[in-house]
């Protein structure tokens, strides 16, 4: 697979409610903080979008889609004078998987999803996105409206297999509205997300995702991504945040974390899976980077439930 996909895998982006709702005449409605990205995208009309941190409300209108990716409380609405509702109150009645009316509907109508990341350690993606990624240009618009016209087909006529191509529709436009936001460039600072959509920088991510357990060095690297050793380090670090190195040994660690979650695979074989001559060597890189050992990981993670369960059991 290639590195984006990976993280999103690691990371097991879950669609757990998918739907849309279409308000009529004056309209507030007030969503509490969330885990995970929200994703709108608006069919017709327009509104105001205001999100927890922000100074100022955002309009959004029809064909532009937005991710709320840090989980913040927000605001959408005709005019940011009107007292809100409370969306838990008008969604307590709605219907996943389905378009809900609000105030008789006819003015503004928007699909959204909700995606929660079931996998640890979200901040690899959502730490480098900003609080409202908001897709308005018309270019960019075109390349989802597939997506969009068929999502709202499937929600306004049910047939069989209806959920599974929801989420999968809502998952299609989760990445192509990251692929968008890539391509903008690092807005808000470095960021694995970003170095993804530079040819150079990906090219050497690609190359350790591809082969994790292989003895890479900067000079290998540098050479994937056909850069002197020096010119290499120095843009690896300023787009990804870190040496190449160091995103080796934290991409490393995450494939660990991930195996002492959902298999029983011993600490060494995964350590010598991963390219470390000795469990020794592998825990203390592990806890270097995930702040405890293999071992304490293993034991925290089978006493946790299990949050897709229990966001699951939420949204149902």
């Amino acid at each position: 697979m290639d590195p984006l996909s990976d993280m999103l895998s690691l990371l097991r982006v879950r669609s757990y409610m998918s739907g849309g709702f279409h308000a009529g005449g004056d309209w507030s409605l007030h969503f509490d903080p969330h885990e995970g990205i929200k994703f709108y995208a608006v069919i017709s009309g327009k509104c105001w979008l205001s999100v927890d941190g922000e100074p100022y409300p955002v309009r959004v209108r029809s064909g532009d889609c937005f991710l709320l990716p840090r989980g913040r409380a927000f605001r959408m609405a005709s005019d940011m004078s009107l007292t809100p509702l409370d969306a838990v109150t008008f969604l307590s009645t709605a219907q996943n998987g389905r378009i809900n009316l609000y105030n008789g509907g006819g003015h503004f109508l928007s699909v959204c999803g909700h995606f929660v990341l079931a996998g640890d350690h979200a901040d690899v993606l959502l730490g480098v996105l900003p609080s409202i990624v908001h897709i308005h240009k018309e270019s960019d618009k075109a390349m989802l409206r597939w997506c969009v016209d068929q999502m709202m087909d499937e929600l306004r006529e049910p047939r069989p297999g209806n959920s599974l191509v929801i989420e999968h529709l809502a998952h299609m436009m989760l990445v192509q509205a990251l692929r968008l936001h890539m391509a903008e460039g690092p807005k808000g600072g470095p960021g694995f997300l970003f170095a993804l959509a530079d040819k150079q920088a990906s090219a050497a991510i690609k190359c350790m995702h591809d082969d994790p357990a292989r003895r890479w060095t900067v000079q290998s690297l540098a050479e994937s991504a056909a850069m002197s050793r020096t010119a290499f380090t120095l843009k690896f670090k300023q787009m990804v945040g870190t040496s190449p190195m160091e995103y080796l040994t934290h991409w490393r660690m995450l494939l660990a974390a991930d195996r002492l979650s959902t298999s029983r695979d011993s600490i060494s074989n995964i350590s010598a899976s991963l390219g470390y001559e000795s469990e020794s060597a592998f825990s203390t890189a592990f806890k270097r980077v995930m702040g405890c050992s293999p071992r304490e990981y293993s034991r925290r993670r089978n006493l946790r439930p299990d949050r897709a369960k229990q966001l699951a059991a939420v949204a149902s």
